[in-house]
């Protein structure tokens, strides 16, 4: 279990165990690898970030992963694959989110990507994330680099 604050100084915790904080948790974020490349969506309001969302009415946690991505980006999910699941104590209230790694077979331009400008492909996710405006505040705590350090563990 990791301990550690996010962007807005609210507690996080994060664990690599199966769904440590609940078994049907209301939000997911997914890691997204599109050709050797980071598959990302440009949020209206907060910038480069993973597609992510809420957990609608009757829907696993999984397929709301699938379907934000596909939503967000227009890309259709070759393999998803749990990675853990964070506790975020915010000001509003808490927040648990299950953070998947997904392989994009196949990426289609659509009309309307929802509360988002569409996807961004990068080679690579930029070091100074922290300090880079056009990120997402989602992208500049400790759960992305620590899932991203267990997703090259998993291999």
């Amino acid at each position: 279990m990791k301990t550690f604050y996010d962007f807005y100084h609210n507690p996080v915790r994060l664990s690599f165990e199966d769904h440590p904080f609940s078994k049907a948790p209301k939000h997911v974020w997914v890691i997204c690898r599109y050709e050797n490349k980071w598959l990302l969506t440009k949020h209206k309001d907060r910038g480069l970030e993973f597609p992510g969302g809420k957990v609608e009415e009757g829907e696993t946690a999984e397929e709301a992963a699938i379907r934000e991505v596909k939503e967000e980006t227009g890309a259709e999910i070759e393999n998803i694959s749990y990675v853990g699941q964070y506790k975020v104590e915010g000001k509003g209230g808490t927040i648990i989110k299950n953070v998947y790694y997904a392989l994009i077979s196949e990426l289609t331009d659509q009309s309307h990507y929802f509360e988002t400008h569409g996807p961004a492909l990068l080679k690579e996710l930029p070091q100074a994330i922290k300090a880079n405006k056009r990120y997402s505040f989602m992208m500049k705590d400790e759960v992305l680099p620590e899932c991203l350090k267990r997703i090259k563990q998993n291999g």
